[in-house]
């Protein structure tokens, strides 16, 4: 017997999104589906039901969530020009930590590695370094409440999904923040232009954390003054910085590289 059909019907108004959290694109959905992340309705495309939208529509139906049928055109309005993929959804925002909650947070990992951001505005910047943060197993993402971006659909997107695993930690202070994560016993480097060290340098084996800047200012200065060392990565071109998310990936995987050389000799000793 065939699987039954999601319910075909087109909304009869326009979805009211103002406070409604949003995912759009197969992997967010997906992601967030095998999360175990709460929804309150998913949309797919008319006539499109390939590939992911398969497993889509399965672990929805595994979970009883009801998978309505709409108009292209209903998906382009509720995107807002992202790239929607055939599927929509309103589910539950991603739960956040609390500054509360860091110590215990890092506690919870043998060798942490942090990612501290210093006022990421742009949200395809976020999602990408959230996404590099799940590829390096990082033990959490940590970022101011105000004067910056949040947790949106844009960055769920950006992410490819991995917003759904990383733990992000939102606190009001960053500066306290970085004292808390030194208090643990975690190196804290922030990434600048003036900094004397490149980050290949650094001894990213032991408890780390890197702190990113925002685009255009950068770090700012007292955030700087807390940080154990300033790293820069090298600049061979005419142009003096990369961008937030790319610093991050790079300084990220050297951290990797480093504690990988160190275990595969431990292992051989």
């Amino acid at each position: 017997m065939r699987d039954a059909a999601p319910r075909v019907r087109e909304p009869r108004a326009p979805v009211e999104l103002s406070d409604t959290p949003l995912l759009v694109g197969r992997h967010p959905v997906l992601e967030a589906l095998r999360s175990g992340r709460a929804f309150t309705r998913i949309w797919i495309q008319q006539g499109l039901q390939e590939g992911s939208l398969r497993e889509i529509v399965a672990l929805a139906r595994d979970r009883h969530l009801v998978v309505t049928e709409v108009p292209k055109s209903f998906l382009d309005r509720l995107s807002n020009g992202l790239a929607h993929q055939g599927i929509g959804a309103q589910a539950a925002l991603k739960p956040t930590l609390g500054m509360d909650e860091l110590p215990d947070l890092i506690q919870s990992s043998a060798n942490p590695l942090l990612y501290i951001l210093d006022g990421i505005q742009d949200p395809h910047n976020l999602g990408a370094i959230l996404r590099t943060a799940d590829a390096t197993g990082a033990t959490g993402v940590i970022i101011p409440e105000r004067g910056a971006s949040g947790l949106t659909a844009v960055v769920a997107k950006a992410s490819a999904g991995a917003i759904e695993y990383v733990p992000v930690v939102r606190v009001t202070n960053l500066a306290q923040a970085i004292d808390k994560v030194k208090d643990a016993g975690v190196f804290v480097f922030a990434a600048d232009p003036g900094g004397s060290t490149l980050y290949t340098d650094v001894d990213w084996t032991g408890p780390a954390a890197v702190v990113i800047g925002g685009e255009g200012r950068g770090v700012r200065p007292l955030v700087r003054a807390r940080s154990d060392g300033l790293i820069k990565l090298p600049m061979l071109g005419h142009v003096s910085s990369i961008n937030a998310s790319n610093a991050a990936c790079a300084i990220g995987f050297e951290a990797i590289r480093q504690r990988q050389r160190k275990n595969s000799v431990l292992t051989r000793l």
